[in-house]
């Protein structure tokens, strides 16, 4: 099959479309186009002082498995974090999540127990006991299914930091169709949140844990699939300019150069797909918002390490704190090279307070480790740090998202195809998956286009 590809842009999404066109036809011609000087995207390290960081993803959810098979095709070694469990940030301190899924509390005398919210917070938050369940064929908000649920204070103090923490984004417009689904499956089936909640973790007891990365960092993963592609496959600094539709097939144009494929795979955010197919791109593309947001890498020094709690971090309820997360990477992924150093990530940025990203490094520096010396016997200044901007890097699944991908899909043009975290899930293994997807696309349409030639003859 002397088929000719050409992937625009190689961050996760793109290298796997690659590695996947290969792996089934090995002689066809595949050439990815990507802007940065090194393919991988955000699955990328930072020095912070003689540290190498990750700046991005630091793991993959291990209930989907895309992400982790794909590390194990490549024989990459996996590894489980070094701790469990998670914290929020309330006004009585970290205080350890109880028993949950997807933030949902899943053990009624837990919640009872919890000191995060008010006895009437907690009370009204099991009323979802005994409401009768709504009935609905439209999407919905999550933050406007939480809130009928659990209450505004559960919502706000206990679930949203987390679901709307993984997106960047504001519960009360990200839609649980293209979030969360379970939420609504939950109601419907359970006719309660907390009941669907417990036996979700009932379900998950053995299941293994929820995060797992290749030994050595998620660098290895784009490391590994740069490898088997092959350099000469791979066009660094090179950025698409405009991709073009015609009778003979599609055309990529680099500025100075036009490179003519039977199938072109755009990886890269929605809003950018827009701009590269122009009149073409299907109305949707320039509909999906994104929100930016930054990685804050600290290690502090010699003999902190016991200040941090055995857990994989907290997470910050809007507006508490100038972060929206934090993990402890000296924790949750133990390193000789940290010595006793307590190592950190910070999120900073979201949708709502994307303003904080436009302050100095020093500053947003120094706003996260006031507040964390605030919550923790940390000393006020690190020993060393690095903020890591990733702007309009989060796409926000917002109500009627699933419609809209639906719509996508249906007005793109014959030969092009679309990959990555802006459609159906924004995770790692999420990205993975939708290039496998893309990558069936690909190999389909181009069986059809030789059909038809052979047809020709």
């Amino acid at each position: 099959m002397g088929a000719r590809v050409v992937v625009v842009g190689g961050g996760i999404a793109g290298l796997t479309v690659a590695h996947r066109l290969l792996q089934a036809v090995p002689s066809i011609a595949v050439t990815i186009l990507e802007a940065d000087a090194r393919a991988g995207g955000r699955l990328t390290t930072a020095e912070v002082g003689d540290l190498e960081l990750d700046a991005g993803p630091d793991s993959f959810v291990a209930r989907k498995p895309w992400a982790a098979d794909l590390c194990r095709e490549l024989g990459l070694e996996l590894e489980e974090p070094g701790a469990k469990g998670a914290l929020v940030w309330t006004t009585r301190g970290l205080l350890p999540l109880p028993p949950s899924a997807l933030g949902i509390p899943a053990d009624v005398d837990e919640l009872l127990r919890w000191r995060g919210m008010t006895r009437a917070g907690r009370v009204r938050a099991l009323t979802d006991l005994v409401r009768r369940p709504r009935h609905r064929s439209k999407d919905e908000a999550i933050g406007a299914l939480l809130r009928r649920r659990l209450g505004d204070q559960a919502t706000e103090a206990l679930v949203a930091p987390l679901l709307g923490g993984l997106f960047a984004g504001d519960i009360d417009r990200l839609g649980v169709g293209a979030t969360f689904p379970e939420l609504a499956e939950w109601e419907r089936d359970f006719g309660s949140l907390i009941r669907g909640a417990k036996a979700a973790l009932r379900g998950s007891g053995a299941s293994g844990p929820m995060f797992v990365r290749p030994a050595g960092g998620v660098r290895r993963l784009p490391e590994a699939l740069r490898a088997g592609i092959g350099p000469e496959r791979i066009r660094s600094s090179s950025a698409a300019t405009f991709v073009a539709v015609d009778a003979s097939g599609v055309a990529v144009s680099t500025g100075g150069e036009e490179l003519r494929a039977d199938a072109v795979v755009i990886s890269t955010a929605s809003h950018v797909a827009a701009d590269l197919l122009g009149p073409a791109a299907p109305a949707g593309l320039r509909e999906i918002p994104y929100a930016g947001t930054s990685v804050v890498l600290l290690v502090f020094p010699a003999g902190t390490g016991g200040a941090l709690p055995d857990a994989t971090g907290f997470v910050v309820p809007s507006g508490a704190a100038p972060m929206t997360a934090a993990t402890f990477l000296s924790r949750k992924w133990p390193d000789p090279a940290y010595g006793d150093r307590a190592v950190i990530r910070c999120f900073v940025g979201a949708v709502g307070s994307e303003d904080v990203l436009d302050a100095a490094d020093a500053d947003i520096v120094e706003a996260v480790c006031r507040h964390l010396a605030a919550a923790l016997p940390l000393p006020p200044r690190p020993e060393a740090a690095r903020v890591v901007r990733w702007p309009r890097s989060m796409p926000q699944y917002e109500v009627g998202h699933v419609e809209r991908v639906r719509a996508i899909w249906d007005g793109l043009p014959a030969g092009i195809f679309l990959a990555g975290n802006g459609y159906r899930g924004v995770g790692v293994a999420d990205a993975v998956r939708s290039a496998n997807e893309a990558a069936e696309g690909v190999l389909a349409h181009v069986a059809e286009i030789t059909a038809r030639m052979e047809r020709a003859r």
